[in-house]
């Protein structure tokens, strides 16, 4: 029988209990997945413990996973059994041995991409090409500020950035990650709360300040994020681990002309068209070696409390996953 992580309160990782639970056929334009490996991410965290109110309980929390198709529904000609698939889903359910995904959701998986880079590293590796190809166009002529650089995602768009021949300063929040971010291809590293993060930033870039900033954290960096934009520039913010931004005066950004988005990867990929061509673009940074990634962290899917009790107390520092 098909079993599941099933959420029905909010609390400490002891919450998350492991469920039997029914699998129907698949209807039309949907498939039946019997899955391999399942991404565990810190917002995982956030929707156990209550932080995000996104998933409606009882419910089965996890955004990504690979799977074998084991069955299909009507109106499906671009798949067959036995295909192996990877999504992400903004509508949850990823902590399960068996699920029903809509066809759309899914990507074929080259035969060189593992199911544990799959499950732990495509939401993130989607997420860098996003903000490099579709709201950016990065290329070899900017200087890109890049904040928690050692992070999931940060690690990824440090060495993809780099691929591209940017300029790259990131940012990290101790200076025992300083050697960490450079392993990850950055030019230059800042710590957040150092005093003169400003002027270092503008000696590194001869007083004009960066093309872009890419900024994850938040409340905590998003004024040296502004102060360290070159006139025209772009800030790009795609986060909030410290908190929410403040509201922003108009005439901050007409100071100096400035641009600021606020992506969401779910829009993007709402594109079936967009999300296939945007997922084709990460295989080939993985298969051209751009992205090198740390060790893979297993768990059994009736253990995913260990799991999320290791990224909480941030003692693995690897890409985390459930066996089923």
């Amino acid at each position: 029988m098909a079993k599941a992580i099933v959420l029905r309160e909010h609390g400490n990782s002891n919450v998350l209990k492991l469920e039997d639970i029914e699998i129907k056929k698949p209807k039309e334009n949907e498939l039946l997945i019997r899955q391999t490996a399942i991404g565990v991410h810190f917002h995982d965290i956030y929707v156990r413990s209550g932080l995000y109110k996104t998933l409606e309980l009882p419910g089965i929390p996890g955004l990504e996973a690979v799977g074998i198709i084991e069955e299909i529904g009507a109106g499906i000609d671009n798949f067959k059994k036995g295909d192996k698939i990877g999504y992400i889903t903004k509508n949850y359910g990823a902590y399960s041995s068996h699920r029903i995904l809509d066809k759309n959701l899914a990507v074929k998986i080259p035969d060189f991409i593992s199911d544990e880079i799959m499950a732990t590293n495509f939401s993130r590796a989607i997420t860098v090409q996003m903000l490099i190809d579709q709201v950016t166009k990065l290329d070899d002529s900017d200087t890109v500020l890049i904040t928690a650089a050692t992070g999931g995602i940060g690690r990824i768009f440090s060495q993809w950035a780099k691929s591209k021949g940017a300029i790259v300063i990131g940012t990290v929040g101790s200076n025992e990650k300083i050697s960490t971010a450079k392993s990850y291809g950055c030019d230059y590293t800042l710590t957040y709360d150092q005093i003169d993060f400003t002027k270092k930033v503008m000696e590194l870039t001869n007083g004009k300040g960066v093309d872009k900033v890419f900024d994850s954290v938040g409340k905590d960096t998003f004024e040296n994020s502004l102060r360290s934009i070159k006139v025209c520039g772009h800030l790009i913010n795609f986060g909030q681990s410290s908190g929410p931004i403040d509201p922003i005066s108009m005439s901050i950004l007409a100071s100096k002309s400035l641009t600021i988005s606020r992506p969401i990867l779910f829009d993007y990929i709402s594109d079936s068209h967009l999300y296939k061509k945007m997922a084709n673009s990460v295989f080939q940074a993985l298969k051209n070696n751009k992205i090198t990634l740390p060790e893979f962290q297993p768990f059994k899917l009736k253990d995913a409390n260990l799991a999320h009790n290791m990224l909480e107390s941030r003692s693995g520092g690897g890409s985390v996953y459930l066996e089923p």
